[in-house]
Parts: C-alpha cells; sequence; structure tokens
C-alpha cells in the first residue's frame, strides 16, 4: 500500500472513531411509550420539566434482616450505567452478592402530572422470577412539590409483588420542578397604587436634588413647585373650610345673654311728654 493510501486509510479509521466516542457519550433520554407521533404536548412538556433532574444521581438503601440487603440506583430520565446500554433508569444492587436488576427502562417511560406532583413510570424491567406470572418489573416514582428545593428525601415506599399483574416498585422524592408556576397576587389596583407612588418618588427626589444642585435653593424652597404647593395647601384649607362650615360666617349667634336687649339700639319712642313745660 502506497504511503498516501496509507495515511487515508488512518484518518477514515480515526474519524469512524470519533464518531463512535461521540455518540456513546451523548447520553440517552426518556421515550415515552409509543410512536414519536402520538406523545402528546403535555408529555413532551413534562418531560422538559424534569430536565434540571437529569444530571443528578439517587440512591437508596433498603435492608430487610439478612435475606433482603439492596441499594436502589435512580435517574431522571438518563440510564444509570451508559456503558451497559441496557435503558436502565432505576436499578436494584445486591449487596451480597452484586447482583444487578433493571426496576425499569427509560426508553419504555409514562409520565403525569396533578396540580402539585408528577408521576414518572419506568417499564419494561427484568422480569419477575416467581412473582407476579413472571411480568417485567415496574417502577413508579412520585415526585412531588417542594419549592426552594431542586431534590431531596429520595426514597422507596413499597414493593407490590404480591399480585397476578400489575406489580410495581413505588418511590417517592421531593423537588421544585413538580411545583405550579407562582400567581403574582397583586392587582390591578396595587400596580396602579405602586406605580403612582413611585411617581412621587422620583419627582420629589429629583425635583429636590435640582432646586439643591441646579437653582442653588436653600431651606423650604428646595421642594420643588413649593410656591405652587405652598397656594394649592391654603385653596384646599379655605374649600375645607367653606364646605365644612354648618353655616355662613356672618350669621347670628344662636342665642342671647342677658344684658343684650340692654347693649341694643336706643328706642325711637321717647317719654318727652312727661317732661315740664
Amino acid at each position: 500500500m502506497s504511503p498516501p493510501c496509507h495515511t487515508s486509510a488512518l484518518l477514515l479509521v480515526f474519524m469512524a472513531l470519533a464518531v463512535s466516542g461521540a455518540e456513546q457519550s451523548e447520553e440517552r433520554s426518556c421515550d415515552v411509550i409509543g410512536d414519536e407521533s402520538s406523545e402528546s404536548q403535555m408529555e413532551r412538556a413534562l418531560l422538559k420539566k424534569l430536565e434540571p433532574l437529569s444530571h443528578m444521581r439517587f440512591n437508596v438503601t433498603v435492608e430487610k434482616g439478612k435475606t433482603e440487603n439492596y441499594i436502589y440506583h435512580f435517574r431522571v430520565c438518563r440510564e444509570v450505567n451508559s456503558t451497559s446500554h441496557d435503558f436502565g433508569g432505576l436499578v436494584q444492587t445486591d449487596r451480597q452478592n452484586g447482583k444487578t436488576t433493571v426496576i425499569g427502562r427509560i426508553n419504555e417511560t409514562q409520565v403525569f402530572n396533578g396540580s402539585d406532583w408528577i408521576m414518572l413510570i419506568y417499564k419494561g424491567g427484568d422480569s419477575y422470577g416467581r412473582h407476579c406470572s413472571g411480568e417485567k418489573r415496574r417502577a413508579v416514582i412520585m415526585i412531588s412539590c417542594k419549592r426552594g428545593v431542586t431534590a431531596s428525601s429520595f426514597s422507596i415506599i413499597s414493593e407490590e409483588r404480591e399480585k397476578e399483574q400489575e406489580c410495581f416498585y413505588l418511590f417517592e422524592m421531593d423537588s421544585s420542578v413538580a411545583c405550579p408556576a407562582e400567581n403574582s397576587h397583586l392587582s390591578v389596583g396595587s400596580i396602579l397604587l405602586i406605580t403612582f407612588v413611585s411617581l412621587i418618588a422620583v419627582y420629589i427626589i429629583g425635583g429636590f436634588l435640582y432646586q439643591r444642585l441646579v437653582v442653588g435653593a436653600k431651606g423650604m424652597e428646595q421642594i420643588p413647585h413649593f410656591a405652587f404647593w405652598q397656594d394649592l395647601g391654603n385653596l384646599v384649607a379655605d374649600g375645607c373650610d367653606f364646605v365644612c362650615r354648618s353655616k355662613p360666617r356672618n350669621a347670628p349667634a344662636a342665642y342671647r345673654g342677658v344684658g343684650d336687649d340692654q347693649l341694643g339700639e336706643e328706642s325711637e319712642e321717647r317719654d318727652d311728654h312727661l317732661l315740664p313745660m
């Protein structure tokens, strides 16, 4: 083989290895049961909502006497062991003999939600032996709303394996991704009030700085439009005085004192006829 051909072959081999490595490094994600065309917008939205948890790993240990001693490994829409290519999203490891059992696979996913929870289901796990008619295992993960916490409290609730069919493992965890969006509690009136107060604050502070730094005003003159507000205050006081008084200013008193009749004007009638002629 000539040197140019040898070089080209090596380049092709390196390119093939690079593409293969890139494909292996890309982790697989949840695939909802059914054709892609049958996936609902709600399921896609929920899987998107769970994306912040995909880089995290969760483990829980369960020990029941000497016969059952397991560790459960869980990832949200990712394989627990990407090198094994088994799609295992929730895997059980026997601590006594190291045997691993896939409880549920991410390529057979179901997801739905309520007001403050998301239910993630992995189906297609390894088959039961003597239980549940030998059907495939299934993992059910209840993700409950807990604000301020990305993820915590992963635990196993129970394993239902005494039925003939539809057996499952039930897990739960807390996460803020399951919480509904918080709506603003401000009413239209509150928003308008906040806007009005903000404008007043800008007017007072800005006017004060302008009067002090640009105009060079001192004392009360630093208040913006001080003369206008002073006149407005007087007008308001006069209006309140006019509206709120119960009678006009020049109305006579409602009572008369003991000497009021003596202080009145002298009567026109005089006793001149009693005087001597």
